[in-house]
């Protein structure tokens, strides 16, 4: 087994505003210990707009520029346009966005910045809804979930879309996907993305507890269990062609993906026709991602 010790420098103080067990907070706790003091972070509307306190006060020993919903991608390459202005090239950027503001409202923006390759780190901390605004439904929200918007009755229809497969045709230099559950595999793929130029993109689970309607102590084991059971494998593609698989390995046993289901009341409706369409369509993105590893 290998020995990990986090860094030990906190960046986040301990008064800020998330939910028990908010999986965002802890990973932006994560990313401030791979990145260091010298970062600068762009928070557009989403959750943590609220969690960093009201300003002026921050629980962020960094400094935070607060941007509009649909323009973290923009706003954070203009930071660094300005910081290269001054000589600055030892501060890093990152844009800190929710799945609402990088599936959706803030894609554009995104797309943007990763065709003209800006050098920023973007993270997108995806609790699979507007959470901070009464769990809405977003392009991250999976088949078949209840939200307040896809109740019980009409739970939403459409999959989760492909923001790592968006990203990767970009061609950017770095694109991961991360979890909590996984601390040294995060904090390894933060620092790799610092020492690469360019658009880097880190897609992180960040489960919701009130969201999820899960218990908060469960953030983490809902991590892992998305990992273990192939929801939400990790892995890293490179210059947009070369995949390599972090976890789970190719041949360890996959759980069945009712043990990750049943411990989140936005998925109790489910019946086990469902349960096992769903366990199809992981076992299809599973294989799938196996050949562009093995490519």
């Amino acid at each position: 087994m290998r020995n990990f010790t986090l860094p030990e420098r906190e960046l986040m103080g301990s008064g800020h505003l998330g939910c028990q067990g908010c999986g965002g907070a802890l990973a932006m706790r994560y990313v401030l210990k791979a990145l260091g003091e010298k970062t600068i972070v762009v928070i557009p509307a989403c959750c943590w707009t609220i969690i960093a306190g009201p300003f002026p006060y921050s629980s962020l020993k960094v400094p935070v520029l607060h941007t509009a919903f649909e323009t973290a991608a923009v706003a954070a390459s203009g930071v660094r346009a300005a910081l290269d202005i001054q000589g600055d090239t030892e501060t890093t950027v990152i844009a800190w966005a929710g799945d609402g503001g990088t599936f959706d409202i803030g894609l554009q923006s995104l797309s943007g910045a990763a065709e003209r390759n800006e050098n920023i780190i973007y993270i997108c901390y995806d609790n699979e809804a507007y959470m901070n605004t009464g769990i809405q439904r977003s392009g991250a929200t999976p088949l078949l979930a209840w939200t307040t918007t896809t109740p019980e009755k009409t739970p939403k229809s459409e999959p989760k879309k492909d923001i790592m497969g968006i990203m990767v045709a970009h061609r950017i230099p770095y694109a991961a996907t991360a979890t909590i559950a996984y601390p040294d595999d995060f904090i390894r793929k933060v620092q790799k993305a610092k020492s690469i130029y360019g658009t880097k993109f880190l897609h992180v689970l960040a489960p919701c507890p009130p969201g999820w309607r899960a218990p908060s102590e469960w953030a983490i084991k809902l991590s892992r269990l998305a990992v273990q059971a192939r929801v939400f494998p990790l892995y890293e593609v490179e210059d947009g062609e070369r995949y390599t698989l972090n976890a789970p390995q190719a041949d360890e046993p996959a759980l069945p993906v009712s043990e990750y289901l049943k411990l989140q009341g936005r998925f109790s409706h489910l019946t086990e026709k469902d349960i096992q369409t769903i366990q199809g369509i992981i076992d299809k993105r599973w294989q799938k991602l196996l050949k562009l590893v093995q490519s």
